[in-house]
């Protein structure tokens, strides 16, 4: 039995003893989330067409996302526990459309049988034991964290979560300090636990390696009330070390408020990615050579304007460096926490200079309370990579340097503020993603969600 487990089950234990103390149950919360999710990607002709990929990728499923949260026991150390029931129901598969590849293990959405069709549901159960003293609280078991240097994604019918440990303290006035180790992730559409990795290294690849330890920390001070900075540091084990820095001010102007937000990435490699090929991430480094160790500066700022439900923006961001920007991605779907990270593309390639503008608007004001829309642009150019074009196999490997891609996001959505449809939300989301980089293929897609929460505690 590993110690996160042993960790977990004593835990459980001393929280049996003490489960009729007055804070467990009276504190406790539990919810049932229901998503219905449609999703349709439409792959066309770009640069290149990659050998048997498809043009078509559609899925579309049921999700049941059932939360416990629990109180606290009484006395200094308070003890409680949480739990999430996941399940995912195949509604339908698009007629063999699902995404799944022969280096994948799942599709778009669902998991993937060895023949390559999606199985007909899916589900987990993730518990977490914690424990409290004063404003420190220690979590062991699943997570969900949303920090700068790891964040969950919930962009498919049901969210990642993660294996570990974190604690978080808020003894100080002002400031949040945090700090953990994750050792498995589950993606958004798998059953399993799988250990980590980054992009051009992970175990779907034919010389894929893993990691099982990423530990991460820093924290988040309120210098005023309108001003936070952050510093957060992450490693994961034999692939690269991370150091970020944050700051995010609010500023009333006129009639509205300007918020600016600034981010600074600082990345290189760590053990065996600074010297073994089956460590490697992706990026340029030199004439046919698309790996290598990790190797990235990030900065970028965006800037958003809030009046009278109107909300315009616009943002900037570089990336330096041999790599591009590294983040836990296991290759099945993942987030990282930078300004350009869109529906379909990241815009954090080698060399890539990205500039964005925004706008949104909340129908509120115009007496449709629950409507909201938006709209993002990005383009970004001066990508330095080497990739394969042609259909056939073996592709043919060329230089790619100043390439550009864009993107254009919008979404939709509505969610019932009164009556008996309170609460319930409807949300569309379409995307368009061009782009002339060897080996990526343009894409469009649209996303359909129907979303509704029943409290049952």
């Amino acid at each position: 039995m590993n110690k996160s487990t042993l960790a977990l089950a004593v835990a459980v234990g001393v929280m049996a003893q003490q489960a009729g103390a007055a804070g467990f149950i009276e504190d406790s919360k539990a919810t049932l989330g229901l998503r219905n999710f449609y999703i349709n990607t439409d792959n066309r002709d770009g640069d290149t067409k990659a050998a048997g990929a498809q043009n078509k990728q559609e899925e579309w499923g049921q999700g049941f996302d059932l939360r416990f949260t629990s109180g606290y026991t009484q006395g200094t150390v308070g003890f409680g526990i949480d739990a999430i029931g996941l399940l995912g129901v195949r509604l339908d598969s698009g007629g063999g459309t699902n995404g799944a590849t022969s280096t994948s293990y799942g599709g778009t959405v669902f998991p993937s049988k060895s023949n390559g069709e999606a199985v007909d549901n899916y589900s987990s159960l993730g518990l977490t034991a914690k424990a409290k003293i004063s404003q420190t609280e220690l979590k062991l078991g699943t997570l969900q964290p949303k920090l700068p240097v790891i964040v969950t994604n919930d962009g498919r019918l049901l969210p990642q979560t993660f294996q570990g440990g974190q604690i978080t303290s808020n003894e100080i006035k002002d400031l949040t300090l945090v700090a953990g180790q994750i050792e498995h992730a589950k993606g958004r559409n798998s059953s399993n636990n799988e250990e980590l990795s980054i992009a051009g290294s992970n175990a779907h690849t034919a010389a894929g390696r893993d990691s099982n330890k990423f530990i991460y920390g820093g924290g988040d001070y309120k210098i005023t009330k309108d001003l936070t900075a952050q510093y957060y540091y992450g490693n994961l084990q034999d692939y690269y070390k991370q150091h970020f820095l944050g700051l995010v001010h609010n500023w009333a102007i006129g009639p509205g408020v300007l918020k600016s937000d600034f981010r600074y990435f600082n990345s290189r490699d760590d053990g065996a990615n600074g010297n073994d090929p089956a460590y490697y991430t992706t990026g340029d480094y030199g004439t046919g050579i698309t790996k290598g160790k990790v190797d990235n500066n990030l900065y970028s700022g965006l800037f958003l304007y809030t009046v009278e439900g109107h909300t315009f923006g616009g943002g900037y961001q570089v990336s330096n460096g041999n790599s591009d920007f590294p983040w836990l991605n296991q290759g099945d779907g993942s987030s990282a926490y930078i300004t350009t990270d869109m529906q379909i593309a990241k815009f954090a390639r080698a060399g890539e200079r990205t500039w964005q503008a925004r706008y949104s608007y909340d129908f509120a004001k115009v007496g449709v309370p629950g409507l909201t829309a938006g709209v993002v642009y990005l383009r970004g150019d001066n990508i330095d990579t080497t990739g394969k074009v042609g259909s056939t196999v073996p592709q043919t490997s060329v230089n790619a340097t100043g390439r550009s891609e864009w993107e254009r996001d919008i979404t939709v959505g509505y969610v019932v503020p009164e009556g008996p449809l309170k609460n319930v939300g409807v949300m569309w989301k379409n995307a368009m993603w061009r782009n002339d980089i060897p080996g990526q293929r343009d894409q469009d897609e649209n996303r359909l969600i129907v979303s509704y929460s029943i409290p049952l505690l």
